[in-house]
């Protein structure tokens, strides 16, 4: 029996030498990635970052060097005035502040009001709660251009102010939130809740000092969708808002084209001011949006 075992892990032996000779199996055996799919990561990587990289070099250049040719590479004169200008003359740091005004509500009424409905719906016991699921999720149906005239005409006693975007922006925004929540909400434990229901806590407090921190990864993954959502939308913005004063930045960058002649260096600043607060939000974010993902993949 000996010998057999032995003649086996000889046998076994061969076949793994034979085996980590192959260049695929020997780079899995190492640890280490293949050649050909470090190549690919890379060239996925160029093809990603390349459009961010076209617009900063973008913003730093002149018409002529726009359109006379040099339209990739590095600028031959810097321009840095360009965002001078579109600060000084185009207003940008006043729609950027719109932006951020609409967007923090936006996201502040979406997160709280989708963590309480998730909350009656999944935890609490009461008749039509999966009816109101569904009517939220068929929220998700609905598409801005569908309802654009209706919003319009019953939103006339906010219009041109900042809570003409942001109700509307909640709406839309809160059927998806939902259905992330739930599934996240269903995955935790209700022993937390049980004890404290038990040591007398009421259902608010419980709400905000257990189920809130308990949600924050999945709540940070809303928080980045929402302002995506929000930050970036030019349809109502420049439907429902007509002054200067509450213009969000995307109406703003938009009404830098000239009927006559456009400086698109300028508007190239301008796409970049207003694109680096999403890549900001989203480095500080992306762990908990992680985090996030992980707890769906292992839910059940």
């Amino acid at each position: 029996m000996n010998k057999l075992a032995d003649k086996k892990t000889i046998k076994s032996d061969q076949q793994m030498s034979r085996i980590s000779k192959r260049p695929w199996a020997k780079s899995k055996l190492s640890g280490k990635n293949h050649p050909l799919m470090t190549a690919f990561l890379f060239l996925v990587t160029i093809i990603q970052i390349f459009p961010l990289y076209w617009m900063v070099t973008f913003s730093l250049k002149t018409n002529a060097e726009i359109f006379g040719g040099n339209t990739v590479g590095l600028p031959q004169n810097w321009k840095w005035s360009n965002y001078t200008e579109v600060f000084a003359k185009g207003n940008m740091g006043t729609y950027l502040f719109n932006s951020v005004v609409v967007t923090s509500l936006t996201i502040f009424f979406t997160l709280l009001l989708s963590a309480m409905a998730t909350y009656a719906i999944v935890r609490m016991k009461w008749k039509l709660s999966k009816v109101v699921y569904t009517i939220f999720l068929i929220g998700m149906m609905l598409s801005i251009h569908a309802v654009l005239l209706p919003l319009y005409l019953n939103l006339q006693f906010v219009m041109d102010t900042y809570w003409a975007l942001v109700l509307p922006y909640v709406a839309f925004a809160m059927p998806t939130a939902i259905l992330l929540m739930v599934g996240t909400l269903e995955a935790l434990p209700r022993e937390m809740e049980e004890a404290a229901f038990i040591d007398g806590a009421s259902i608010y407090r419980i709400f905000y000092q257990i189920i809130l921190p308990m949600l924050a990864p999945i709540l940070s993954t809303v928080a980045i969708l929402t302002f995506l959502s929000s930050w970036n939308e030019l349809m109502l913005a420049i439907t429902f808002i007509s002054s200067d004063k509450i213009k969000t930045a995307t109406v703003g960058v938009n009404d830098m084209v000239g009927k006559y002649f456009t400086k698109w260096g300028i508007i190239g600043a301008g796409l970049t001011a207003a694109t680096l607060p999403t890549l900001v939000m989203y480095a500080f974010l992306s762990k908990n949006v992680t985090r996030s993902l992980a707890m769906g993949a292992v839910k059940g």
